[in-house]
């Protein structure tokens, strides 16, 4: 009876440092993991502590090219418009003209 109680604790005794074994491993792979973040933490801190200093340049860049957009858009914009008028023009000069030439009787001004 004796051997028998000493085999069961003799095998629980292998389960638990078979368990105590596993927990020691993963401690260390938690440790390694733990490391790993806390190198990353510090790099994006780093990195992202300048953010806002390489931002704000950036924003007032896109400002001002906006700005500079708005103008240039005004300027198509008055292009278009005097290319439009242009044309029109062209077009009532072609038709007056034409008239005058297929109206018989009627000449052109000639100096």
């Amino acid at each position: 009876m004796v051997i028998l109680v000493v085999v069961i604790n003799t095998f629980i005794s292998l389960i638990l440092l078979y368990v105590a074994w596993q927990v020691w491993q993963l401690k260390q792979k938690l440790g390694c993991i733990a490391d790993s973040l806390t190198a990353y933490e510090s790099c994006t801190h780093a990195t992202l502590h300048k953010a806002p200093e390489n931002i704000y340049p950036s924003q007032q860049n896109i400002y001002n090219l906006r700005q500079r957009n708005q103008v240039l858009q005004m300027q198509i914009q008055q292009v278009q418009q005097i290319i439009s008028l242009i044309l029109l023009g062209r077009q009532i000069w072609q038709r007056y003209f034409r008239r005058l030439e297929l109206i018989p009787g009627k000449t052109t001004l000639t100096k």
